[in-house]
C-alpha cells in the first residue's frame, strides 16, 4: 500500500476519532467521514508500518444513519467530524468510545451509562476563535482546516450562536475597508492574528488579538460592531510570539465593561476575557450539578478540586463540604476565583491555591492526612490527562473518592487504569497487570455530549476506594 492508492472497501469499525475503519490485506485503514457498515472508495494520504490514513472519495453504499451537513465547509474545516451522523447514533458512538477506551487502553469492563445529550444540537457555542491571515497576499478569517493553520473562509458556522456571523462579517468589511495587514504566520509580519469572543448572558466580550500594540481606525470597529450589538465589550490583546497560544498576557479595554457578573446556581462570578469557560452553557450546568451530587461530601469531608480553574466547580463543592481547596497554575483564573469566593462570602469554606498541581496536591494531601481529615477529591485536568506525580500523590494518600471529570477518552482511561491498578509503571513504560487487588472501584462512569457534531466527549467517573 503506497501514497495515492485508491481502494473500495466497506467499513467494519469505528476508531477513537470517530473515523471509519478499513481493513485491506494487512493494513488498519484510518478514513474519516465514513460509518459503519459503508462501502466506500478511498484514496490513501500516509502509511506508516501497517497503518494508512486516508480520504474519503465517495461513498458508494451510505449507511441508513448518514444525514445532510448544515456547514457548507464540513470537511474541510476541522472543527467538526460527525455533521454526516444522525445525533442520536452520534450519542452512541460516543458512549462507545468511552467504553472501548477504557476496555481497549486498560483493560477495565465497566458500564458505561447512555451519553447525555445536548439541549441544542446545533448554535451551542458561547465562544468563538477566529483565525485571521494573510496567505498569498489575500486577507482570510474563517477557522482552521484539520490538524493544520490553513484558514477556511466562511461566512457562517452552524455550532456557533447566530451572532457568530455578524462577528465575521463586521470583521471582514472592517479589514477590507481599513486595508489593516492581517498575519502572515511564516514571515511573522502584519498585524490582526485573532478574534475571540465570548458571550456572557446578553453580553459579548470581543477580544481582538494583534502582533503589535495598537489597533488603527478602532472607533470605526467599535461603530460598526455597536450597529450589531447592543451590549459588548471591546479588547485589544497584544500577542507578539511565534507560538500557536492564541492569547498574549496584555489586554487593553477599549470600549465597555472591563468585566461582566453573572450567576449561576446561585453564586455570582466575575467574567473577563481571558476567563475560562465551558463552551456548552446546557451541558455545564448538568455536569456540574452531576459532579456535586456524585462525590456527595458531608459537613466532615474535605474536599480538593484539583485543576480548578476560575473557582465555579469549587464554591459549588463547599455548600456540603467542611472545606474546599481548589489547586490552579493560571494566575489569572486564580484571581478570579479569590474574588468569587470573596463576593459571595465563601472566606472561611474555601482556600485557592496558585501551583502547579503535581506540586502542591502531595504536599496538601499529606498535611490533610496528619490531620485526621476525611478526603475527597474531583480532578479536572486539561486534554492530556493528570501528570504522573498526581496520580501517584492520590495511589499514596487514597482519599475516600475520586470524581474524575474528563475530556479525553483516551487519557481517561489510562489513568483510571493506573488508579484502578490494571495498568502500572515499569520504569516509564505503562503496563497493564495481569493480576491485581484493585484500591478504587468504578461506581460510575457517565458521558456527556458537549461538543455536539464533533469527536470529543466529556465524561464523569465516579471511583470509590474499596
Amino acid at each position: 500500500m503506497r501514497k495515492n492508492d485508491e481502494f473500495i472497501g466497506n467499513v467494519s469499525a469505528v476508531g477513537s476519532n470517530m473515523e471509519g475503519i478499513v481493513r485491506i490485506d494487512n493494513y488498519v485503514c484510518f478514513v474519516p467521514f465514513a460509518l459503519l457498515g459503508e462501502k466506500i472508495k478511498f484514496k490513501v494520504l500516509k502509511t506508516t508500518k501497517n497503518i494508512a490514513f486516508c480520504k474519503l472519495i465517495e461513498v458508494l453504499t451510505p449507511a441508513e444513519q448518514r444525514v445532510r451537513p448544515r456547514c457548507c465547509v464540513y470537511g474541510k474545516c476541522g472543527g467538526c467530524q460527525l455533521q454526516h451522523l444522525r445525533y442520536k447514533d452520534q450519542l452512541k458512538i460516543k458512549t462507545d468510545t468511552v467504553s472501548d477506551c477504557l476496555r481497549k487502553v486498560a483493560g477495565i469492563e465497566t458500564d458505561v451509562l447512555p451519553c447525555i445529550k445536548s439541549d441544542n444540537e446545533y448554535e451551542y457555542r458561547n465562544k468563538l476563535q477566529l483565525p485571521v491571515r494573510n496567505i498569498n497576499g489575500e486577507n482570510k478569517i474563517g477557522f482552521f482546516a484539520l490538524n493544520s493553520h490553513r484558514v477556511v473562509e466562511t461566512e457562517s458556522c452552524p455550532i456557533q450562536k447566530p451572532w457568530s456571523t455578524d462577528i465575521i462579517k463586521v470583521f471582514s468589511e472592517f479589514i477590507e475597508e481599513t486595508g489593516i495587514s492581517c498575519y502572515n504566520e511564516e514571515k511573522n509580519e502584519g498585524l490582526i492574528r485573532h478574534v475571540v469572543v465570548r458571550q456572557v448572558d446578553v453580553a459579548l466580550i470581543i477580544t481582538v488579538v494583534i502582533n503589535g500594540e495598537t489597533l488603527p481606525e478602532t472607533k470605526l470597529l467599535i461603530d460598526k460592531l455597536a450597529l450589531k450589538f447592543k451590549k459588548f465589550s471591546l479588547f485589544i490583546n497584544e500577542n507578539t510570539s511565534q507560538t500557536n497560544v492564541i492569547l498574549g498576557e496584555k489586554f487593553t479595554c477599549v470600549y465597555g465593561e472591563p468585566s461582566f457578573f453573572t450567576e449561576e446556581f446561585g453564586i455570582k462570578y466575575e467574567v473577563v476575557p481571558q476567563s475560562f469557560m465551558q463552551v456548552n452553557s446546557y451541558i455545564k450546568k448538568k455536569l456540574y450539578q452531576d459532579v456535586v451530587k456524585t462525590l456527595s461530601a458531608d459537613k466532615d469531608t474535605t474536599v480538593i478540586d484539583a485543576y480548578s480553574g476560575a473557582g465555579l466547580m469549587t464554591a459549588l463543592l463547599s455548600n456540603n463540604a467542611k472545606h474546599v481547596y481548589g489547586i490552579e497554575i493560571v494566575k489569572e483564573a486564580v484571581l478570579s476565583a479569590n474574588k468569587l469566593v470573596k463576593d459571595n462570602g465563601l472566606a472561611s469554606k474555601v482556600d485557592n491555591i496558585c501551583a502547579p498541581c503535581e506540586e502542591e496536591l502531595p504536599k496538601l494531601i499529606e498535611k490533610l492526612r496528619q490531620n485526621g481529615d476525611k478526603i475527597s477529591v474531583v480532578l479536572d485536568p486539561p486534554r492530556k490527562g493528570c501528570d504522573r506525580k498526581v496520580l501517584d500523590a492520590l495511589l499514596l494518600a487514597k482519599p475516600d473518592k475520586i470524581v474524575y471529570v474528563s475530556c479525553s477518552p483516551q487519557t481517561l482511561a489510562r489513568d483510571l487504569g493506573i488508579l484502578t491498578g490494571s495498568l502500572h509503571y515499569e520504569g516509564n513504560e505503562l503496563k497493564k497487570s495481569q493480576e491485581y487487588e484493585p484500591m478504587y472501584t468504578i461506581t460510575k462512569v457517565q458521558p456527556y455530549d458537549m461538543f455536539s457534531q464533533t469527536k470529543h466527549v466529556e465524561t464523569v467517573v465516579c471511583l470509590s476506594k474499596r
